[in-house]
């Protein structure tokens, strides 16, 4: 039986009050449909910048009435910290206690196009929500960090005392997050997790859009018929992680008891390395049977700029101290997401 099994039944027994911000966004509402499935009560926070109500209707539609009931909705911007007061003190079942913190400008060239924009977002908006959590006294704060505060750090796996120098804005916002969530859990005792996401994928992931990212856009290209770009030569590599393994780092981190856990930022990922020409192949062979021929061949384009080439992590501490196991390695997330990828592919229309 896994550490996280036990939290599960846990939560069952004595279900909690949770904050999901970005609650409306891709990994955010996967948060807030495993809560209510927990039977927990949970509130979302969200100004739909990006994130979408029809993500939020999904998740009240997968789930029985008593259990879709216990989310509350509250629309607002994480920038303002009144909303976020807000937010913490509207839960059904009494204050929150437990606050996950996904609601943040992504993509690394948007970035780069408008990075004061990602500052507001991924900043400003972090600082407001952490001066309220410790105003409100809330038990735990566990936001969403990257893999890209490792920057140019050539070492693999990464680990997590080894960090670079940031390549764009939007790593540098993650590593400020990561900072102020320190500066807050040393000065005000407030127990803070950061999360460094290596490339999360699943159902809900936007396929479109000039930000998507690479798996839904490249299914939906390979389904349209389309050409899909790899940019540089396809050795790039990422350390590819299923949503339910992020889903469940943070359920894990949030009721953590350990205090040595807190203060600090955990690898979120699976611990494997898959280069780019190796998953058009995999993408590519899981989608013949919707008409994709094996014959299909990507195009390649430059690389882009503020990426990082290799990505790999290392899981050990979050292992260790938070009893993180990956449930789903790249070949079991995506017999999940695809047909999900390939159902959005045909209800949407194609650009232009």
């Amino acid at each position: 039986m896994t550490a996280y099994t036990v939290l599960q039944d846990a939560l069952r027994a004595a279900p909690r009050p949770w904050l999901v911000t970005g609650a409306a966004g891709f990994i955010g509402s996967h948060l807030v449909e495993t809560l209510l499935a927990l039977d927990q009560w949970v509130v979302g926070l969200d100004n739909f910048s990006t994130g979408k109500a029809s993500n939020l209707d999904q998740v009240r539609a997968a789930l029985p009435a008593h259990q879709a009931d216990r989310l509350q909705f509250v629309e607002g911007d994480i920038r303002n910290t009144a909303d976020c007061t807000q937010a913490m003190r509207h839960a059904q079942g009494g204050a929150v206690r437990h606050v996950l913190h996904q609601a943040a400008l992504g993509s690394v060239p948007r970035s780069l196009l408008d990075p004061q924009a990602t500052h507001d977002s991924n900043v400003t908006g972090f600082l407001s929500l952490l001066v309220a959590a410790r105003d409100a006294q809330v038990e735990s704060v566990v936001y969403a960090s990257s893999s890209s505060v490792y920057g140019d750090h050539p070492a693999l796996p990464k680990v997590e005392a080894q960090t670079g120098r940031p390549l764009s804005p939007y790593a540098a916002s993650k590593v400020m997050n990561e900072l102020y969530a320190g500066v807050f859990h040393r000065s005000y005792g407030l127990r803070s997790i950061g999360l460094r996401y290596f490339n999360v994928f699943g159902p809900r992931q936007d396929p479109a859009g000039a930000y998507a990212a690479v798996i839904p856009r490249w299914c939906d290209a390979l389904l349209r018929g389309q050409p899909v770009q790899i940019n540089g030569d396809g050795s790039t590599s990422r350390d590819f992680c299923f949503v339910a393994n992020a889903v469940q780092a943070n359920l894990l981190a949030a009721t953590v008891t350990k205090e040595e856990a807190f203060g600090r930022a955990y690898n979120v990922a699976c611990g494997a390395r898959t280069d780019l020409n190796d998953l058009f192949r995999h993408l590519r062979d899981g989608l013949q049977p919707f008409g994709v021929s094996s014959a299909t061949r990507p195009v390649f384009a430059d690389f882009r700029a503020g990426d990082v080439r290799h990505s790999l992590a290392d899981i050990t501490a979050a292992g260790s101290l938070l009893g993180y196991v990956p449930s789903h390695d790249l070949a079991a997330g995506l017999r999940e997401a695809l047909p999900w990828y390939v159902q959005t592919c045909q209800d949407r229309p194609a650009a232009g």
